[in-house]
């Protein structure tokens, strides 16, 4: 999951994970006319017939069983990798054999960032292993790797008080206190091109996770445009605070540290989408629903994203089976290369600019965990917000429908950012980043129950929003409803 876009796109605004300013929805607000509020409820029926068939009928454990099956054959799905092309192409045939409308993939030229043998081992004043992981798009190490001097630091503030002079050759070790993947972020992002200003050698960065059992947490960094770029490795939330404390002693550390990571020439990969088209509008006023196939090279990528996938690819193709079929098309979009900045999305964006507001109406993306589910998250001006609060009025079991200004995905954030609505999936994942980015992102998070929950609330909106007699409004809107 690639939440913050410092360099890659104006569209940042909130992590969905941290108070971000989320706002009920005033309904005394709300002016819906009665005959839409009227046409919303009809679909009662529908919807918990949808929820009946994915949660305890024909379909129930069919997403966690095909999220199982992904996982197992193709593994980690980095980008510029054969296991990531190859789950593409086997979506694309499951698409096809389960009868899904203009199956095809569209393609992207993306980064291809490789990770080779890696390792740090704190030498002095005594020996112990380090256990780290190279951050996406990093410089190795000279094949001999880099031994230097430790300094250790809790933030940007106080790495600005050494000089050049106490710098110059050393290892950067980044100690920041956890409050959020926002805030605690920027410090993966960041401290590579502060330290490389001042002369490090490398950065080590405290593993972006409020919890640990020694497990690093990879991720990609970035590199500003002038300065030169130096290695930088995730270590142990562990190991970082070690480091700090004996640092803040007056301890005398060094470290050695070996990389062997490649920034290869870019690669082709491709955005895989599936459709359930729609009886009367086609290629206009599309709902999107969608999740990134690309993962980072540790774990199996099941949370980040592959369930994020499933549950969309799931939910079309659930209503397909059950003979529901929108008024508009609902297409699945299973992003590439989101991992390594949303690349994927980006290219997908600027094939479809030129009609965009014709061919889109929402966007839904799932790329925050699918643990138990507790409702949606919508991003709309108000009058989107209206219509939307009464759809979720027809979700059985949910009571968390709340509203933002701000992006509430990644790969769909350049469309909610220029006022398209926007929709995520709201689910219990508090433990989230105790796995993200680490070896521990494995099926033995996915619950089949959480899942097939998901996946009907997924379809279940999707549905309604792609059926309704209206579009959700991207602009403020003067109901013309009779």
């Amino acid at each position: 999951m690639f939440w913050v876009k410092v360099a890659f796109t104006s569209a940042l605004c909130a992590i969905l994970f941290t108070a971000n300013g989320f706002v009920t929805a005033d309904q005394g607000d709300c002016e819906l006319p009665s005959g839409l509020r009227e046409e919303i409820a009809q679909y009662q029926p529908v919807v918990d017939s949808i929820f009946q068939h994915i949660v305890s009928g024909e379909y129930a454990g069919k997403t966690w069983q095909s999220l199982l099956e992904f996982t197992d054959r193709f593994g980690p799905r980095l980008t510029g990798t054969k296991q990531l092309e190859d789950a593409i192409d086997y979506a694309v045939q499951e698409m096809i054999a389960e009868g899904l409308d203009n199956v095809h993939t569209e393609e992207a030229v993306v980064s291809h960032w490789q990770r080779g043998r890696e390792w740090a081992e704190l030498v002095d004043p005594f020996k112990k292993n380090l256990p780290m992981l190279g951050l996406g798009k990093s410089v190795g190490t000279p094949p001999e790797g880099i031994t230097g001097e430790v300094i250790a630091v809790e933030s940007f503030e106080e790495f600005e008080q050494f000089t050049v002079e106490q710098v110059k050759g050393k290892i950067v070790v980044f100690a920041p206190a956890w409050v959020s993947y926002g805030v605690t972020g920027r410090y993966r992002y960041e401290s590579a091109s502060l330290a490389s200003r001042k002369g490090a050698a490398a950065v080590l960065i405290r593993s972006m996770t409020p919890f640990s059992i020694g497990t690093p947490h990879t991720g990609t960094t970035q590199y500003d445009a002038d300065v030169h770029r130096i290695p930088a490795a995730a270590i142990t939330v562990e190991d970082a605070m070690l480091l700090l404390r004996k640092f803040r002693r007056g301890d005398k550390m060094v470290i050695h540290l070996k990389m062997d990571a490649f920034n290869l020439d870019p690669a082709i990969s491709r955005n895989a989408i599936g459709e359930l088209e729609g009886h009367t509008f086609k290629n206009t006023s599309v709902v999107v629903v969608s999740g990134h196939m690309d993962s980072w090279d540790v774990g199996t990528g099941a949370s980040d994203d592959a369930g994020g996938v499933f549950i969309s690819w799931k939910a079309i193709s659930f209503l397909k089976a059950m003979g529901l079929r929108a008024r508009r098309t609902i297409r699945a979009i299973y992003w590439t290369a989101e991992e390594v900045g949303v690349e994927g999305a980006d290219a997908y964006e600027r094939q479809h600019a030129e009609d965009e507001k014709k061919e889109f109406n929402v966007f839904f993306e799932s790329d925050s965990g699918t643990f138990e589910p507790t409702g949606l998250d919508f991003s709309g001006n108000h009058a989107a917000q209206c219509i939307f609060a009464e759809v979720a009025k027809l979700m059985p079991g949910f009571d968390e429908f709340t509203y933002t200004e701000g992006v509430v995905g990644s790969d769909i954030g350049n469309w909610v950012g220029r006022r398209f609505p926007g929709v995520s999936l709201r689910n219990k994942n508090e433990n989230y980043f105790w796995y993200h980015h680490s070896d521990g992102d494995t099926m033995q998070l996915e619950d089949p129950v959480a899942l097939d929950r998901s996946t009907a609330l997924w379809a279940a909106t999707a549905y309604v929003i792609a059926d309704l007699s209206i579009d959700i409004p991207k602009e403020p809107l003067n109901y013309n409803y009779s």
